[in-house]
């Protein structure tokens, strides 16, 4: 198999989906069929992306909802530019375990800000750049809780926060995505090979049927 283009794809989803886990697996194929793909993640894809993601996650007194997407927005701006568009320039595959649309779904409709703001910001910190493909994890909040009960990690600010927020950014998710040619839907209810199987064969069919993959 060969890449047409550079190629960008994000998983989404909420914490416990299961979407780290296929993200990882993905890159394992894509490498193993001779295409060199980058997996990186949001935030923490650069140096400044690591430091901001001990800030969001690990923080003791809670940020206003603005400065929170702001900072999301600023390590998606840097990402971007030091990451993504060279990957993409050298004819790459970039598998991103989030990006903006987790923006939408967390402060969007997770924290109530406004969503015509957020899509703005997005787009310019990204430079108009859009994902190739997204791959939507979906899985209701009870099992993600569930299985972050089940890890025993160290719990991030957002896994803190309460069921009725998480509902809403399911919700959000499951209202961006229901009319987005571009997204693959795989039940995240499923075993990981099960989802890894679901999920990588959809995407080769979406690619070839684009002719981005040969």
């Amino acid at each position: 198999m060969k890449l047409q283009a550079g190629i960008l794809i994000t998983i989404e989803g909420i914490d416990g989906s299961g979407k780290s886990t296929l993200a990882k697996s993905l890159q394992e194929f894509f490498n193993a069929q001779q295409i060199e793909t980058i997996l990186t993640k949001e935030p923490g894809g650069t140096e400044l992306g690591r430091h901001l993601r001990t800030i969001l996650q690990e923080q003791e007194n809670p940020l206003t909802p603005v400065a929170e997407f702001l900072l999301f927005a600023a390590d998606r701006a840097q990402h971007m530019a030091q990451l993504i568009k060279p990957a993409l320039a050298q004819k790459k595959l970039v598998i991103s375990d989030r990006m903006a649309d987790s923006a939408m779904a967390y402060q969007g409709y997770g924290r109530g800000l406004n969503r015509d703001m957020i899509a703005r910001v997005n787009s310019w910190a990204m430079d108009n750049i859009t994902p190739t493909l997204t791959v939507y994890v979906r899985v209701e909040v009870a099992t993600a809780e569930a299985r972050r009960r089940a890890r025993s990690e160290k719990v991030t600010a957002f896994e803190r926060e309460q069921k009725d927020f998480m509902e809403r950014v399911v919700a959000g998710y499951d209202t961006m995505y229901a009319a987005m040619p571009h997204v693959i839907l795989v039940d995240g209810s499923q075993s990981p090979q099960e989802v890894f199987d679901n999920a990588w064969k959809q995407i080769i069919s979406y690619l070839k049927q684009h002719h981005l993959l040969v």
